[in-house]
């Protein structure tokens, strides 16, 4: 359990988040591991959890919005790093595709149904997570809105 406690510490997401709190999200967590161009979502498909890297680095892609062409890469991202975030507040179909581009790529999923009750129980812990979401969520929105990407 230190291992993705000292990873989620890291995660901007879990920022301001107790020992407690990490420990309790830490339980939820579920390791997974992934091979080197191994697909960890697919844009478009339904979603339920996220992702936190813990060893090894994904790649963040994007379909153009016509659906031809090569898909665009748009981040890689590693250890501490987290994607799929956006599938614990809707219901809504993944934004992103993303790969796995090293072999052993150990990510931590968290289920949104799990994380959502253990919301309900600790509303401090919750508080904070969608407040550093939403924070995350509006610097890349500015910041696609500055760059035109």
């Amino acid at each position: 359990m230190d291992d993705v406690l000292s990873v989620l510490r890291q995660a901007a997401l879990f920022e301001g988040l107790s020992q407690q709190e990490l420990q309790a999200i830490a339980a939820l967590c579920q390791v997974r591991t992934f091979r080197s161009g191994e697909i960890i979502t697919t844009q478009g498909e339904h979603g339920d959890e996220l992702y936190v890297v813990s060893q090894g680095f994904v790649e963040v892609t994007l379909m153009n919005s016509a659906g031809g062409g090569e898909p665009r890469t748009v981040v890689q991202l590693g250890p501490g790093q987290i994607v799929g975030e956006m599938s614990l507040v809707d219901r809504g179909p993944r934004s992103a595709t993303v790969r796995s581009l090293t072999d052993g790529a150990l990510l931590h999923a968290l289920k949104r149904d799990a994380f959502l009750q253990l919301c309900q129980t600790d509303t401090h812990l919750g508080y904070l997570v969608m407040r550093n979401m939403a924070a995350d969520l509006s610097f890349k929105l500015r910041h696609r809105m500055l760059t035109g990407r």
